[in-house]
């Protein structure tokens, strides 16, 4: 008995932890990466122009997009276990291809295809590592989820720093999709091996983009207008942090670097931190609250000086993982095996859509005013529109465990 039941608590922290693993190749490896690998490639293969890799960083996004409407189609055919398959096949096909693209054109389709693949490794994740857990510490498997991908941003990150210099500059960037490949090789033989479905096939009335299971949420106006401003609000933050202290606050590139790592650390912490604390103390309260620290923290940021900056930066890192762990963990709570997935995907196509708009807006902002504090208010007044939509959502019981 005893042994039975320790081999059945490993087997679902494996499946946590192959869940985790999962999303770190949906989105820290299939989307983050290209910000840190884009100077290398637009160098090599793209000829210098920024304007054309901003291009591929679209079009990773556009497929994502593309993806969440495939999840909410695919979801009343495929189980949740058979989606996140799916998606891990394309990611992991898309970083091989990535690792030796010998043209621009070809990278592209490897970055097309990697945003298709994150959606559909992404949305059926946190249902899965939900069910594996009671349904009280649903909000401590969607924190493992988004640390997850925490893990990975600073994975990338510092290894390209420690390639950088042991081999040629022109190929550190395909080094570092290497790298990443052979991790997703792994994981993808973990997920065929060890992954089970639960018996679920989610049914075929999701509606167009999965509204109608939507709908079925308490709550789901003010959760997927919650989930929208968290889109468009963190990406002004963290994709402009490093310009605005160093063109308006002075700081070195070192110095702007080092905040930004403060930052990328603090996201390992995030899903850690408030997705059991709303566990405790509901969805709702802490939600509502890491809306308005971040807020909080892109405001204090404005003042340029340490100790702020510091504690500003890790303050945005904490809630940029924790934020969507929050939002996610209430769509679980009310659906069902049926309607998790169509519904999921529905809320994630209004939060993609904000984030793919966000970098041009605020781009806007500070090339007209000729500085990026605005673009930091703005990220705030967003903010704090999340948290009166956050406010708004119920804490009553779930309506369903993911067994």
């Amino acid at each position: 008995m005893g042994e039975r039941g320790r081999g059945s608590v490993e087997r679902v922290w494996l499946v946590v932890a192959l869940v985790m693993a999962s999303a770190c190749v949906a989105q820290a490896f299939g989307r983050f990466t290209w910000g840190v690998v884009l100077p290398g490639a637009r160098d090599d293969l793209l000829g210098g122009s920024n304007a054309v890799a901003g291009l591929f960083g679209t079009l990773n996004v556009a497929a994502y997009l593309i993806g969440t409407f495939a999840v909410s189609w695919l979801a009343s055919r495929v189980t949740l276990v058979g989606l996140m398959r799916i998606g891990l096949v394309l990611s992991t096909s898309a970083l091989g291809i990535a690792a030796i693209a010998p043209s621009g054109p070809v990278l592209a389709v490897a970055l097309t295809v990697m945003g298709l693949g994150g959606a559909l490794i992404w949305i059926p994740s946190p249902a899965i590592a939900a069910r594996s857990l009671p349904p009280h510490r649903a909000g401590m498997a969607m924190g493992f989820i988004g640390s997850g991908i925490g893990i990975g941003v600073l994975f990338a990150g510092q290894t390209a720093r420690a390639l950088d210099g042991r081999v040629d500059s022109d190929q550190v960037w395909q080094t570092l999709y290497r790298i990443e490949f052979s991790i997703a090789v792994v994981v993808l033989v973990g997920a065929f091996a060890l992954l089970r479905s639960a018996g679920d096939r989610p049914s075929a009335t999701g509606g167009f983009g999965g509204v109608s299971a939507l709908r079925t949420v308490p709550g789901w106006i003010p959760a997927t207008v919650a989930y929208a401003a968290f889109g468009f609000a963190y990406i002004l933050v963290i994709g402009f942090l490093v310009a605005r202290l160093e063109d308006d606050s002075g700081f070195t590139s070192d110095q702007a670097a080092a905040m930004f790592s403060l930052l990328g650390a603090a996201t390992v912490l995030g899903g850690l931190t408030l997705g059991p604390l709303s566990d405790r103390i509901g969805r709702r309260v802490t939600l509502t609250s890491a809306f308005v620290l971040f807020g909080g923290c892109a405001l204090l940021a404005l003042t340029g000086t340490q100790p702020w900056v510091a504690i500003a930066a890790f303050g945005a890192g904490l809630m940029f993982s924790g934020m969507p762990a929050l939002i996610v963990a209430h769509v679980v709570d009310h659906t069902t095996a049926d309607t998790y997935g169509p519904a999921f995907s529905a809320a994630t196509l209004a939060f993609g859509i904000t984030q793919m708009i966000s970098p041009q807006i605020g781009g806007l902002i500070a090339d007209s005013l000729g500085s990026f504090t605005w673009v930091f208010v703005l990220s705030a007044a967003v903010s704090f529109i999340g948290a009166a939509c956050a406010s708004r959502l119920t804490d009553r019981a779930p309506t369903t465990a993911f067994t």
